[in-house]
């Protein structure tokens, strides 16, 4: 069982760099990629739902640079220097929520957001989508809280309180919800 209170980003861990078409442009720590304006990197987002179709959504720690204390996807993070997308995603479902997932890749997509005077995201954002029944062990240093939600009642907070999620995700699940249920519903 993984250590709920392990340390497992850091500031010093080197992300993958690239450009608009995802071509790899060299690698920065990730503290130096989410300075200022930011620059683009890699990233990943996972979205995991259960047998009644209930997304797991987890409360970023107190402890994150960006965005600390909102609600946002099952897990994300960014691949590391030498590591595919297949492995930076299962390494970070187990660390985060010591969950196992066969994922799904749906799209990809670049945004920029900043975040108060703290810095930014800037990043190429690959997206997924996995089933798991599990009960998640949450990591500490990066999860605040975590829940399962129906469909409709995260449309009706969303729409209510927008302000409560972070830029990323109200992104996706835009996107998941136009042109990706039947993939969702069918996992």
């Amino acid at each position: 069982m993984t250590d709920k209170n392990k340390i497992v980003s850091f500031d010093d861990e080197k992300l993958i760099l690239v450009d608009e078409h995802d071509n790899e442009t060299g690698y920065k720590n990730k503290d130096e990629t989410h300075n200022g304006q930011g620059i683009l990197h890699r990233a990943f987002s996972i979205f995991i739902f259960n047998d009644k179709n209930e997304l797991l959504l987890q409360k970023r720690s107190a402890g994150k640079r960006l965005w600390p204390m909102y609600w946002s996807n099952s897990c994300c993070s960014h691949p590391r220097k030498g590591e595919s997308y297949k492995f930076a995603t299962e390494r970070r479902l187990k660390e985060e929520l010591e969950l196992k997932a066969d994922l799904i890749y749906l799209f990809k997509f670049q945004y920029h957001a900043s975040f108060e005077d703290k810095g930014s995201e800037n990043e190429l954002c690959s997206v997924y989508i996995g089933r798991s029944n599990d009960k998640p062990v949450v990591n500490e240093t990066e999860i605040a809280e975590w829940k399962y939600i129906s469909i409709e009642q995260l449309d009706k907070e969303l729409e209510e309180h927008p302000e409560w999620y972070t830029p990323w995700f109200k992104m996706e699940w835009k996107r998941m919800r136009s042109d990706y249920m039947d993939k969702i519903l069918g996992l």
